[in-house]
């Protein structure tokens, strides 16, 4: 499981615990499905107190763990919600990777490195924009170029439902993702033939562990318009995304 969760806060660190839950509810839940007469049985071998000599047949039938028609029944739909609660856990302990994971590596594909912000990936690592939405032009002689961008419209990546403060697939065409602290000074030119997108800084944003992704709304649609930054260097468009729930069970068990 390292190398697919090793960067992020690894959720399976709670395996040892939902393992032991599980196999002891597997364990009871089974063979009562099958036939819970079989458990009852077994656990009046437990039983120490003596029964009175003047037990009923009631309670004689009690005793030796023998159950009526509607205990039968019962004790069976107790046992399927405990199988039904065991798959839960697992399930919820894989969504939280699958989320946690997904954010991370989208971080990752925007540019930023690894660092403080990798504990907790859809809340501190990557985020939607707060301060700033793109618009106006760049006041900087030399503004610093951008470099990836996303499309959302049709394609609507999964991972930008869990980031903090998530742009809506309604409103955004597509995100740039710049470093947290240049979010507030990225610059989307829509001009007729081009889309021009910069950064309004006069140095080079430093690399962080965080990355803020602000979501562009399209005056036109984008047609044969190329995203470029500076010096009409075209832009790279990725496409990263949580991975699949058949990838997330595979890679976690083979280690992928």
């Amino acid at each position: 499981m390292g190398p697919y969760l090793a960067a992020v806060r690894n959720y399976w660190s709670l395996l040892p615990a939902v393992v032991v839950i599980v196999g002891l509810i597997l364990v009871y839940a089974v063979p009562t499905i099958i036939n819970p007469q079989w458990t009852s049985s077994i656990t009046a071998l437990f039983r120490t107190a003596p029964l009175p000599d003047d037990a009923t047949p009631e309670e004689a039938r009690r005793a030796a763990g023998i159950l009526g028609p509607q205990q039968l029944k019962s004790r069976r739909m107790l046992a399927i919600a405990m199988v039904v609660g065991a798959v839960a856990l697992i399930g919820f302990n894989i969504s939280l990777n699958r989320e946690a994971v997904g954010c991370y590596k989208a971080a990752r594909a925007f540019g930023a490195i690894d660092g403080p912000d990798d504990k907790d990936p859809c809340i501190d690592k990557i985020y939607g924009t707060f301060i700033g939405d793109g618009s106006g032009t760049p006041d900087e002689e030399n503004p610093q170029p951008a470099q990836y961008y996303q499309l959302i419209k049709g394609k609507k990546p999964k991972y930008l439902k869990w980031i903090q403060n998530a742009p809506k697939y309604d409103e955004a065409d597509l995100v740039i993702g710049t470093v947290g602290k240049c979010a507030s000074d990225l610059k989307v030119e829509q001009l007729e033939d081009k889309i021009r997108v910069t950064i309004d800084v006069d140095v080079p944003c430093p690399e962080d562990s965080n990355m803020s992704m602000t979501p562009i709304k399209l005056k036109e649609p984008l047609g044969d318009r190329k995203l470029v930054t500076v010096d009409d260097k075209p832009m790279t468009e990725i496409n990263p995304d949580l991975d699949s729930w058949f990838t997330v069970l595979k890679k976690l068990a083979t280690g992928g």
